[in-house]
């Protein structure tokens, strides 16, 4: 229940920061904002400061601001009047979503609407609200890397494998009549540190790999320090089949020893985790397009006996479980707080870039359309016309309402293969 509740509340505060974002940049520049709130559904508690009523809501799903005049009247009409048009089942969505959202906009709030600011403002407004959650991801990420460090493989044995089980094998457990591994055939144990093979001084279990996979078929002399004296053998080494080292999906026949390496944690610097933050977003971002496809595999996970992807989308459900998992796992105490960091870190990083699709309702679809105007705008001065105004997103509804559906159905189908087929902690 701890780790459920560290998770739950992480991902309400992400939540809650990410409206703070949109909430202060609105704020500077003059938006009305009526509501902060965490979550949707029935109100569970509110208080009104200001103009401003802050809250939370009973469904832990999301957060919204309110901010008046999102949907700007068609052009032409006064300020305030809603035309009654409908031709149609979309029109009327359409100039019905309108209604509601002039319905709170009050004499003199002209210039407080949000339609109304300039484009680069409505921007900066809809882009803080990723952007908080960006930093979030580095921050969270920075103390993983930088305060905890990172799990290195060293040049010291961890575990010794008892046979050589080929890269993609079904097999779990040696079979009967096994040949042991070369580290066991001359008794290698876990503690050894290797400190020279094949005649070069060993500084990285890197390096170590290496030397290791260009030796498979011949005897090779290493020596390694046990209870700190140096214990020189002569290892057959054989060959396996092991993933390719620079292309995982990929098997190659390569020098097998049959040992884990220990793995220490440490600390990295400020350019390690710009580049951890530079290659995790573009994996998080190849995930986001490969989303329907990952979401087809949710739903036969769900509804079949096949296995979920331990790498595909989770929804709440799963992460407050996975949380739990984390907390009852018996890892040591800075084990269990570098993952849960690290899995802060990855759930700020995934909403702020899923908060950037270019699609209303989500904030990318309304950056999409200050970017749009502000094109629009820098056009007309160019060519001499007059200036087009605002661009209507409500003309977008169509696709909103769509997408709305879209985000429901993957919420629910989520959650439901959450609780029947959850993604576990493999600790």
């Amino acid at each position: 229940m701890t780790g459920v509740l560290i998770l739950f509340f992480g991902l309400l505060a992400s939540i809650a920061l990410h409206e703070l974002g949109h909430f202060s940049f609105a704020k500077l520049f003059g938006v009305r904002t009526t509501q902060f709130m965490v979550g949707f559904g029935p109100t569970l508690w509110s208080r009104h400061k200001g103009e401003t009523e802050y809250g939370i809501k009973w469904i832990p799903l999301g957060g919204y601001i309110r901010m008046i005049g999102m949907l700007p009247p068609r052009k032409g009409d006064r300020p305030g009047e809603v035309r009654q048009i409908s031709t149609g089942p979309w029109q009327g969505l359409i100039e019905s979503a309108r209604g509601a959202a002039l319905e709170e906009v009050r004499p003199g709030d002209e210039n407080r609407v949000f339609y109304a600011k300039k484009w680069w403002q409505k921007l900066i407004v809809m882009f803080a609200g990723p952007a908080m959650n960006l930093l979030l991801a580095v921050f969270f990420f920075a103390i993983l890397l930088m305060g905890i460090g990172t799990p290195t493989p060293q040049p010291v044995i961890g575990s010794v494998a008892k046979c050589a089980i080929p890269a993609g094998s079904k097999l779990t457990d040696c079979p009967q009549g096994y040949t042991p591994t070369p580290a066991a055939a001359v008794g290698l144990q876990p503690g050894d540190r290797i400190v020279s093979y094949d005649g070069r001084k060993i500084s990285s279990y890197d390096q170590l790999q290496g030397l290791i996979r260009g030796s498979g078929g011949r005897a090779v002399a290493v020596t390694v320090e046990r209870d700190g004296k140096p214990v020189a053998l002569q290892v057959p080494v054989t060959r396996n089949q092991m993933y390719d080292l620079k292309d995982p999906d990929r098997v190659v026949n390569v020098g097998f020893l049959g040992i884990t390496p220990l793995q220490e944690r440490e600390r990295q610097g400020p350019v390690a985790v710009a580049d951890y933050m530079g290659e995790l977003t573009a994996h998080t971002a190849g995930a986001l397009l490969r989303m329907p496809q990952k979401m087809v595999g949710v739903w036969q996970a769900a509804f079949s006996d096949e296995k979920r992807d331990p790498n595909g989308p989770i929804g709440v459900v799963g992460v407050s479980r996975l949380g739990g998992e984390i907390a009852a796992s018996e890892s040591p105490v800075i084990e269990k707080a570098a993952m849960f960091i690290a899995l802060l870190g990855s759930l700020n990083l995934a909403i702020g870039l899923f908060n950037l699709v270019p699609l209303l309702p989500l904030d990318g679809g309304h950056m999409a359309g200050a970017l749009l105007e502000g094109l629009k705008k820098f056009l007309a001065r160019l060519f001499g016309r007059p200036d087009p105004g605002y661009v209507d997103v409500a003309k977008a509804l169509p696709i909103t309402y769509v997408m709305a559906i879209v985000l429901i159905v993957m919420g629910g189908l989520l959650i439901y293969a959450d609780l029947v087929n959850p993604i576990r902690f493999a600790g």
